[in-house]
């Protein structure tokens, strides 16, 4: 496959299967604006066969949908992992918590095609751990639990989110409520809840779509 046919190939992808170009960028080590070069001016004229194969990883396609040799093996499904960075923040189940900051403080292999089905993207979720009890037994203390950040500028959705208000880190499960308001909940109910919240009070970090916990 000509750098052309990759092209084509690979926006394809970003467009079947999400994914923006900074983050791919990143994906291969590369400058932000790497990917986007590629794509829309041709520069470089191809992707090395390297990048392909992480590339196809992160996708969970096969490398010969970017123009490697059928015979390569090196595909997602077959030992291809991807990190996600584990930030320096709880995000409280309880009474509140203070972020601690939100730099990386190592991170978690996950398969990438496992990632790819539920349409992870390190660029977008994270893992925090969860502080306290509120959300029991959906949730509990010490749970990793993973963040789509992207989620916060999509349609909003009802589910556990991961919050802030008044500088506080928690994470609640999100409804609409009447008059166009927000109820913040706690599974748990020896823990308030809190009914007809204006918007203007609440950021929205992320939508949790995945925890582990240890046994």
């Amino acid at each position: 496959m000509d750098g052309t046919g990759q092209r084509r190939a690979l926006e394809r992808l970003i467009i079947d299967h999400g994914g923006d170009y900074a983050g791919l960028s990143r994906l291969l080590g590369k400058n932000p604006a790497y990917i986007q070069q590629f794509i829309k001016r041709g520069s470089p004229r191809r992707l090395a066969e390297e990048d392909c194969r992480t590339i196809a990883q992160f996708f969970g396609v096969a490398a010969s949908t970017l123009g490697i040799p059928a015979q390569d093996r090196n595909s997602a499904g077959t030992g291809g992992l991807i990190r996600l960075d584990r930030l320096q923040a709880e995000a409280s189940a309880g009474g509140g918590a203070f972020a601690q900051g939100d730099a990386a403080s190592g991170g978690i292999a996950f398969d990438a095609a496992w990632l790819r089905s539920i349409g992870a993207s390190p660029d977008t979720h994270k893992l925090i751990a969860v502080l306290g009890e509120s959300m029991e037994p959906t949730l509990s203390h010490g749970d990793q639990i993973m963040v789509d950040s992207a989620a916060a500028q999509r349609p909003f959705r009802e589910g556990i989110h991961v919050i802030r208000m008044d500088g506080t880190l928690m994470v609640k499960r999100l409804a609409l409520a009447p008059g166009g308001l927000l109820s913040i909940l706690s599974d748990n109910a020896a823990y308030p809840s809190y009914d007809s919240v204006p918007w203007a009070d609440v950021e929205v970090i992320g939508r949790v779509v995945w925890a582990g916990r240890r046994f």
